[in-house]
């Protein structure tokens, strides 16, 4: 999903829809697909959106906001969203209209600060807001979660858009290291689909420590091998 998401931004393009009806996923393989473009658009910077977009459940704070000069970084919230709704087994925030997803957010992850909503939408005006102070990620969801997940996981639901995680430096976050062991397969006992082939341009927009993690030493050594044959 990361890698998709990654894939489309690097494009231009924002996906702006999402959820889990839009992720197909192989029984056999289990290789995901992200399906259903018909919101998706390509972002210009200064250019007005329409902020009432998205599936509520998913949908971005600084969308709530009514923020109309968003960037892609929304699609970031909205796999968050997903993300934990497949460690708790329903929507993390289930709100039945948009100010009362706000209130969901806000009881779960605390009171933006006056800078954090700035962020969101710099022309919002009306800070005065409940003061709710955030609640630990275990509380939130399930006291077995390690620390890892967690991690992941609040890298992704941050309120100020810039400071969410990218997309494809996920991807090299410690909870993925396990499809890097060599010795991982499917919970079928088949052998793992093509996860490390990384193009040029992927790989040289991010640092050499993130590069290292995306393709690991084990698939370089393997490619050299074949480059020698």
């Amino acid at each position: 999903m990361l890698r998709a998401i990654a894939t489309i931004h690097r494009l231009g393009i924002c996906h702006r829809d999402i959820k889990p009806q839009n992720l197909l996923i192989n029984p056999t393989t289990f290789e995901l697909r992200v399906c259903d473009f018909g919101s998706a658009k390509r972002l210009v910077i200064g250019t007005v959106n329409n902020s009432y977009i998205c599936s509520r459940y998913y949908r971005a704070p600084e969308l709530l906001f009514g923020s109309n000069n968003y960037t892609n970084n929304i699609d970031v919230w909205s796999i968050g969203c997903v993300f934990a709704e497949m460690l708790i087994l329903r929507p993390l925030f289930p709100g039945q209209s948009g100010v009362k997803q706000l209130v969901q957010i806000i009881r779960l992850m605390g009171t933006p600060t006056r800078e954090e909503i700035i962020a969101m939408n710099p022309n919002y005006s009306d800070f005065k807001l409940p003061q709710i102070e955030k609640k630990p990620w275990n509380q939130i969801l399930r006291n077995d979660l390690d620390h890892i997940t967690i991690d992941l996981l609040s890298r992704l639901l941050q309120y100020n858009p810039d400071s969410r995680i990218d997309p494809l430096e996920a991807c090299a976050h410690p909870f993925f290291d396990e499809l890097r062991d060599p010795k991982t397969l499917l919970p079928n006992n088949l052998s793992l689909p093509e996860l490390f082939d990384f193009d040029s341009e992927e790989l040289n927009s991010v640092g050499l420590e993130i590069r290292q993690k995306l393709v690991p030493s084990h698939i370089v050594k393997s490619r050299k091998k074949m480059e020698n044959y």
